[in-house]
C-alpha cells in the first residue's frame, strides 16, 4: 500500500492524465515507475544489466578472447567438454 500526498495543482494534473489515459491511479503509477526504471537501465551496458560477467566461465580464460575467432573456438571447446 502506498500513500502519496499531492498539492492541489498536482492533483488536478493527475486527474487530467487519468482522464486522458483512461486508466486508474494504480496502473498509471505502475507504468510511470516501469518507464522510469527502464530509462535508468538504459545508461547501463548489457553486461551491467545482466549482473556482470559470469566469473565461472571466465576463470582461466585466455586473454585473447576479444577476437571473435578465439571466442568461437573457446565456446566450441567449452561446449564439447559439457556434452556427454
Amino acid at each position: 500500500m502506498l500513500t502519496v500526498r499531492l498539492d492541489d495543482e498536482t492533483e488536478r494534473q493527475l486527474a487530467d492524465i487519468l482522464a486522458q489515459e483512461k486508466t486508474d491511479k494504480s496502473e498509471l503509477i505502475r507504468r510511470l515507475i516501469a518507464e522510469r526504471w527502464l530509462s535508468l537501465q538504459a545508461g547501463k551496458t548489457l553486461v551491467e544489466r545482466r549482473g556482470g560477467h559470469p566469473e565461472h566461465l571466465l576463470q582461466d580464460a585466455p586473454t585473447d578472447l576479444s577476437e571473435r575467432a578465439n571466442r568461437k573456438k573457446a565456446i566450441a571447446q567449452y561446449l564439447s567438454k559439457r556434452q556427454p
